[in-house]
């Protein structure tokens, strides 16, 4: 899980893994919670718990604080189920980079994991049934902010091979980060794309309420079977609520905020298109 190797100790010593019950008793108080992974930006002493509530507290780790586990951790579940392909509908590929946006929550542990296959994302995402055939590959899984040439090369000659094979678009989850560096360098690689290549993601995380996953990638598909324009492009969030999503040129997007679900602005452009919750699309 990443802790300390003082804070791993401890949790080896009392068979605590990820997803197990565990109370944490420090200063006077009691957490309850379950045990989540280290989180990359946390501090490796600090204990990760999802409470009850459905936040996470972080509890840093001392000799005088008290571990125990209560229960053991649920068996993982996973969602093996065969995605159908209807006749008729358009195919679409989803080149998985990391990111938010490429996970799924398991309810029974709490914690976040990788969606690696096309019945994860499907199933994360039931809508989109009735918009494509989705199929999916991971190219890799990194930090947005880890993203170089050597990575835009990649993912531009897997986006070539893609529609080569008979892609009617391409999806590209991405960390928001540096999304708006990728989707300029893929611009000018694929210049002359015959097909949507639009790169998605996500500013909330897949375990909050208030996640803008689901929506996004819906919308995205809806962008890439509908609207029919060739380019690279970025779909997101146009507003704060869950009622509009704006379409970006890949060469005009910039993320204007940490947090916010529209975040990211055609900058010194109008946006290309706006799509509603209904799917319907207003091409600017």
């Amino acid at each position: 899980m990443s802790y300390s190797d003082a804070l791993s100790g401890t949790l080896t010593s009392i068979g605590a893994t990820e997803g197990s019950k565990v109370s944490v008793s420090k200063d006077g108080r009691m957490f309850v919670g379950t045990l989540m992974p280290h989180h990359e930006f946390s501090d490796p002493d600090v204990l990760i718990l999802k409470m009850k509530s459905g936040y996470n507290v972080g509890i840093r780790i001392t000799g005088s604080t008290e571990v125990s586990v209560l229960e053991a951790p649920a068996e993982r579940a996973r969602r093996e189920a065969a995605v159908e392909m209807k006749e008729g509908l358009p195919k679409l590929v989803l080149i998985g980079t990391g990111g938010t946006i490429a996970s799924y929550v398991d309810y029974r542990t709490g914690a976040v994991h990788p969606a690696l296959s096309t019945s994860d994302m499907v199933n994360a995402v039931p809508e989109i049934r009735e918009v494509a055939n989705i199929d999916a590959r991971v190219l890799f899984s990194i930090f947005s902010e880890n993203m170089g040439v050597e990575h835009w090369q990649r993912l531009a000659e897997a986006v070539a091979e893609e529609i080569g094979k008979g892609a009617d678009g391409v999806i590209i989850p991405h960390g928001t980060d540096t999304m708006g560096y990728t989707a300029a360098a893929l611009s000018f690689m694929l210049g002359n794309v015959s097909k949507p290549v639009v790169l998605v993601g996500a500013q909330r995380s897949s375990d909050r309420p208030s996640s803008d996953a689901s929506s996004n990638l819906l919308a995205c598909a809806r962008f890439c079977t509908q609207g029919k324009r060739a380019g690279v492009y970025v779909v997101m969030h146009d507003t704060l609520g869950d009622d509009s999503f704006a379409v970006h040129c890949g060469t005009r997007v910039r993320k204007m905020h940490t947090s916010r679900r529209d975040a990211f602005k055609s900058i010194n452009a109008p946006p290309v298109a706006h799509i509603g919750v209904d799917g319907k699309m207003d091409f600017l």
